[in-house]
């Protein structure tokens, strides 16, 4: 064990190295400007497909766009959100959460662009359903000699499924359970996957059902009880911000004093957070009934900005006013189980148990959400008749998460997310100039009043 945990650390290192983080980063940045600033110009539109009403239409998709958009965010408001910013403060410092909103601004330019590619080279299976994401844009888009990179994001994004999808996921909720009720950490294992298995082998239109109930329940819940502790405790705000943005360029209370360490930790959890780049929400936004690709993009790149933006910026705002409470120290402590001190130091009696009950439906949701993911990247590589026992497998992996070691765990959703996102990233950048075309096009036409 030991040697295989220095093995993935290794890997790990090498995965999430400056090359990574500039082509991650810079695919959103490159997109941007491509894109004019598209993201920040289109936002209040893009939240009126979410939440306003639309013309009664019969689109070609599965699911509707906002059952497609809870999808997406039940797989990425997940632990990542509690767990994750709480790892990037203690390993970064309190600068990583500033790196991780320069991560999701730019990363929903790059949320946008894989809306756009999902819906545009999806296509139906022999059973009526869509299929898409990044492996279909990549053979579709550049064509099949290149394949082999389609082939590749599809084996990574399988392997990613059982990390960041599922065992990340369940280790967190046992290890918050056990801290919090005193549960052993097999109870909860069995528990969480009898649930997780009710959904999962129900398809996709089960998962998008129970996604669009327990997302905005579990989002507006904690960002709820986020709020009353900043309100109750305002004289800790400033004094918070200003350590975020010092610290962010200081590089002061991160792992060996370096600048480096913040950057690092804050994009890598900023991106394990809201999964700009990576190519997993994508293939959710394929399934989304619309009538235009840049559409659904628009509906893609609000995941990034409640995800991180919103939720994120709750926990990394509340866990360094508790950094200031405590004479600027995390007092040894790290991932959920940081936060939900946190939480109970800031409100006390009812902090710990919004964040014990986020991390358990966080999570939950998040199981959920990735094994679409992981499924249809299975789908791709082997077809539609392993569909079941992928299904059975990742189920399996859920209760093995449980009782593994968070080190190992967390280190081996890293890896695999950092693989996935570089043969995506590629594809995004070489298929800009459709991205474009198809914004251009969907300006156009709303122009004309072709599109509503």
């Amino acid at each position: 064990m030991q040697n295989l945990q220095s093995f993935m650390e290794t890997l790990s290192g090498l995965v999430w190295g400056p090359y990574m983080l500039v082509l991650i980063v810079g695919t959103g940045i490159f997109l941007t400007f491509r894109l004019l600033f598209w993201q920040f110009r289109m936002l209040p539109l893009a939240f009126k497909q979410v939440f306003g009403k639309h013309p009664d239409k019969k689109d070609s998709g599965d699911i509707s766009q906002f059952a497609s958009l809870m999808t997406a965010l039940s797989a990425t408001i997940g632990t990542g959100n509690i767990a994750g910013v709480a790892t990037a403060c203690v390993l970064g410092g309190p600068g990583a959460v500033f790196w991780m909103w320069m991560t999701a601004l730019f990363g929903m330019a790059t949320k946008y662009g894989e809306g756009v590619l999902a819906v545009k080279y999806r296509h139906k299976n022999e059973k009526g359903e869509m299929n898409g994401g990044p492996m279909y844009y990549i053979e579709r888009g550049l064509g099949s000699k290149w394949k082999w990179l389609a082939v590749l994001f599809a084996l990574f994004g399988t392997l990613a499924s059982f990390g960041i999808g599922s065992s990340v996921q369940s280790n967190t909720v046992a290890l918050a359970v056990e801290n919090s009720m005193g549960i052993e950490t097999w109870i909860t294992g069995v528990v969480i996957t009898a649930f997780s298995a009710l959904v999962i082998l129900g398809g996709i239109k089960t998962i998008s059902k129970a996604s669009s109930v327990i997302v905005p329940v579990m989002a507006i819940s904690y960002v709820a009880g986020g709020l009353v502790i900043i309100f109750n405790n305002l004289e800790l705000v400033a004094p918070a911000l200003k350590m975020i943005f010092t610290y962010a360029f200081t590089g002061e209370a991160a792992v060996g004093g370096a600048i480096g360490a913040a950057i690092r930790y804050g994009v890598a959890r900023g991106v394990f957070s809201n999964e700009a780049g990576m190519g997993s929400a994508p293939i959710a936004a394929a399934a989304a009934k619309t009538d235009h690709a840049a559409r659904q993009g628009l509906v893609s790149m609000t995941g990034t900005f409640i995800d991180t933006i919103i939720v994120c910026s709750i926990t990394g705002i509340v866990l360094v006013m508790g950094y200031i409470m405590a004479g600027n120290t995390f007092g040894g402590e790290t991932g959920a189980v940081l936060t939900i001190h946190a939480f109970d130091k800031l409100l006390p009696g009812v902090g710990g148990w919004v964040v014990t009950f986020g991390i358990i439906f966080f999570a939950y949701s998040t199981i959920l959400g990735w094994s679409y993911y992981g499924e249809k990247c299975c789908t791709y590589l082997l077809g539609e008749k392993y569909v079941l026992i992928y299904r059975l497998i990742y189920i399996a992996s859920v209760f093995v998460g449980c009782v593994a070691t968070l080190d190992l765990v967390w280190l081996f959703a890293d890896t695999f997310n950092g693989l996935m996102a570089a043969p995506n990233c590629i594809a995004l950048l070489l298929l800009s100039g459709i991205i474009a075309k198809e914004s251009k096009d969907f300006i156009a036409k709303r122009k004309s009043g072709e599109l509503y």
